[in-house]
């Protein structure tokens, strides 16, 4: 019994009799706000610790063998399928090789409306074309001979197609009329030209290409290079007839994930002023790891855009061509995003520290309404006596 008294006289909380508490409305009021907020915090605590922590690291990237994987989705809804190309090169202006895609092209017409299936596009490399000091490959004899209508490199030269006189016209940087060429006349070769401006295109898709710093471009007129040097061919019209409005439905550089900016312009539409409009996209890319804490790790990458655009018209000055450019440029540094699972530890603690926290307040909080309104019904019923 000795040992029990001496236990009983440590206990930190001693009880009170019934008889001799007190029990007021502010406190009883206290006691229902204190708790609605606990459950609150305690609720949220617990979905705190259910979801995981994500720690961020920033290190030099040393990943080796990774492609950029390319995601897009642009709609230009002034320019036809068939005069617009999609072309991919690498920082030294060169066409990029081995390019693993599958780009398509979808036929619109001036409401959006899709006109028939999407098509293929094939982006593997660019259209070779003669230069003027090659001799032209021998072709096979026809019966007849068309007309290139002066623009013959030779006697047996014979351009028996609305397109091959064209192509003759083009390669001697002469402007092409179709209206003048008899081929052209009564051929759908000459159905491009006709529709350039009463369509429009989405192009969409993923090309994968190797990590290096490169731009890919969407620019009207027909791509094809001539002594390693990439140009599109607008005749017979002139840039300025082109417009070059755009949407960008889906610009990203690999994966989608729940952190970080992986797609920051998917939704954007820019209008064009007015024709031969030149629209930059200056992207930086940041590598990103992403490590969940189930399943594999993820790779993809971030961006940041920079946003430019000027008018290359003649009377502008400016050079260039109009179309669509994104350059892009790689980060030397990587992300590094980890889940990771929150301590029970910590998770009881903080909820210890929201229950007591509360309570002490709560009780600070009535001992202070409980003084003051004694003090003031004691000074009332002093006045009344007096």
């Amino acid at each position: 019994m000795r040992f029990l008294d001496s236990l009983r006289r440590l206990d930190a909380y001693p009880k009170i009799d019934n008889e001799f508490s007190i029990r007021t409305v502010s406190g009883a009021a206290l006691t229902l706000i204190s708790t609605i907020v606990i459950v609150i915090l305690v609720i949220g605590e617990i979905n705190a610790y259910l979801s995981p922590n994500i720690s961020e690291e920033l290190f030099v990237d040393t990943t080796r063998g990774h492609k950029l994987k390319i995601n897009l989705d642009f709609t230009i809804p002034r320019i036809s399928c068939d005069y617009v190309s999609l072309d991919a090169q690498d920082s030294t202006g060169e066409q990029h090789l081995h390019i693993e895609h599958n780009i398509y092209k979808r036929r619109l017409d001036l409401q959006g409306n899709q006109i028939e299936e999407p098509k293929k596009e094939d982006i593997q490399a660019s259209t070779k074309r003669i230069s003027s000091t090659e001799s032209p490959a021998p072709t096979t004899l026809k019966p007849a001979c068309g007309s290139c209508y002066g623009a013959a490199k030779n006697a047996s030269q014979c351009c028996n197609t609305c397109q091959e006189v064209i192509d003759a016209y083009r390669e001697r940087k002469w402007n092409p009329n179709v209206e003048d060429f008899e081929q052209c006349k009564n051929s759908n070769d000459g159905s491009v030209e006709g529709k350039a401006f009463s369509e429009g295109c989405h192009i969409y898709g993923t090309m994968e290409v190797n990590r290096v710093e490169g731009r890919f471009h969407i620019a009207p007129g027909k791509s094809f290079s001539i002594n390693h040097i990439h140009v599109h061919d607008v005749q017979p019209y002139s840039s300025a007839r082109f417009n070059t409005t755009h949407r960008i439905n889906t610009l990203s550089f690999g994966e989608q994930f729940e952190f970080g900016t992986t797609r920051p312009l998917d939704g954007l539409m820019v209008e064009a002023t007015e024709g031969a409009m030149m629209f930059q996209y200056y992207i930086k890319i940041v590598p990103t790891m992403f490590v969940p804490l189930k399943g594999p790790t993820l790779y993809t990458n971030q961006f940041s855009v920079t946003k430019h655009q000027k008018s290359v018209t003649a009377m502008s000055g400016e050079t260039g061509m109009p179309g669509i450019f994104v350059n892009y440029e790689l980060s030397p540094l990587m992300v590094k995003f980890t889940e990771k699972r929150n301590s029970l530890g910590h998770f009881a603690t903080n909820v210890c520290a929201i229950i007591g926290g509360i309570f002490t307040v709560a009780g600070i909080v009535d001992s202070v309404l409980f003084t003051s309104i004694h003090v003031i019904k004691r000074k009332i019923e002093l006045g009344k006596a007096s």
